[in-house]
């Protein structure tokens, strides 16, 4: 009897220990699906290049003159929120299309993992705190940009897109802000036509970075909108130029603001916050796009607009990551 009793008492341990094991199993795995599920919700990938380039922005500016990590490390953040915010709205917003298109049908809200409330609860949450960092541990300026980008993208860009293909216009405007409020946290100068304080550096400068990463986005978004034409079409978005089929009119828009490119990344030289090894590379790298957008002209296929949609992927690294290391010094 004795022996019987132990036994159950073994088994009966042995069961709990095991349920123990499962719970703390399941709760391992939901917990790495929510925040899988969250690194969806606010397109890491894509929110990390955005933030990329408002860093290297601010660290263009010419009166940042050493790396203090602990701004770089709360720009970081605040931006992360902020695009991580435009992001969970449009997901939300979208859900019912995202939910027709292969590419985006896995998506938290559009897969019924998450609530639309859910995701606009923690756009709510993300926002306020990106715009109150920016605010708190920078300048007034740089969060109302900011706030403007975060609407901009979220409200009228989001919406717009099955109206007309001039959303992809109205969305480059926020695509290339996180540029120009980088620069404008390290200087806290809006105008173009202003000095940046203690220094004789033009703050046009500031708006130069914005020029470049604005009309990249034509070239490398169209790329996408063509190889997803189908996914976007059965989705209802108006994407492309005149909101047809990839035609030459889209190739020789794409060749056109690739072209425009070329110019514009000759300012940073130009207005001094650059060096000469720098503006070669810059200028490689936009023949570059040209080239790929002329194959594109050409072939008028999707193996060509994956050409320059990676060639694009490519491009905002090697540029900002050339312009920082050739930065100029400044004498205050």
């Amino acid at each position: 009897m004795i022996k019987s009793m132990e036994f159950f008492k073994v088994s009966l341990q042995g069961d709990t220990e095991g349920m123990t094991k499962s719970l703390n199993s399941s709760s391992s795995f939901t917990f790495a699906s929510k925040v899988r599920d969250y690194f969806q919700l606010v397109k890491f990938t894509l929110s990390f290049t955005v933030v990329f380039t408002c860093v290297i922005s601010y660290l263009l500016a010419p009166n940042i003159v050493e790396y203090d990590w602990k701004m770089i490390i709360l720009l970081f953040i605040a931006g992360l929120l902020i695009t991580g915010s435009a992001n969970a709205i449009n997901q939300a917003t979208e859900k019912d299309t995202d939910a027709r298109m292969k590419r985006t049908g896995s998506r938290p809200v559009a897969a019924g993992r998450m609530s639309v409330i859910e995701a606009y609860t923690f756009a709510f949450i993300a926002g306020i705190a990106g715009v109150g960092m920016m605010f708190y541990f920078f300048n007034l300026s740089s969060a109302l940009l900011s706030a403007f980008s975060l609407f901009l993208y979220a409200y009228i860009y989001t919406p717009l897109k099955k109206v007309s293909s001039i959303s992809v216009l109205v969305g480059g405007l926020p695509g290339a802000l996180p540029c120009l409020i980088g620069w404008v946290a390290a200087t806290d100068v809006f105008s173009p036509f202003a000095l940046v304080p203690g220094t004789a550096v033009s703050n046009g400068a500031g708006w130069a970075l914005f020029g470049m990463q604005f009309l990249w986005q034509f070239p490398h978004f169209w790329a996408i909108a063509w190889v997803a034409h189908n996914d976007y079409t059965r989705a209802g978005f108006k994407l492309l130029p005149g909101g047809g089929a990839p035609t030459k009119t889209t190739a020789l828009q794409a060749v056109a603001y690739a072209v425009m490119m070329i110019p514009v990344g000759v300012l940073p030289f130009f207005f001094g916050i650059t060096g000469r090894t720098s503006l070669w590379i810059v200028l490689a790298a936009n023949i570059f796009i040209v080239i790929q957008c002329v194959r594109l002209y050409f072939d008028l296929n999707v193996q060509a607009a994956r050409r320059v949609m990676f060639s694009s992927y490519i491009y905002l690294p090697v540029v900002f990551l050339a312009l920082l290391a050739d930065k100029t010094s400044v004498v205050f």
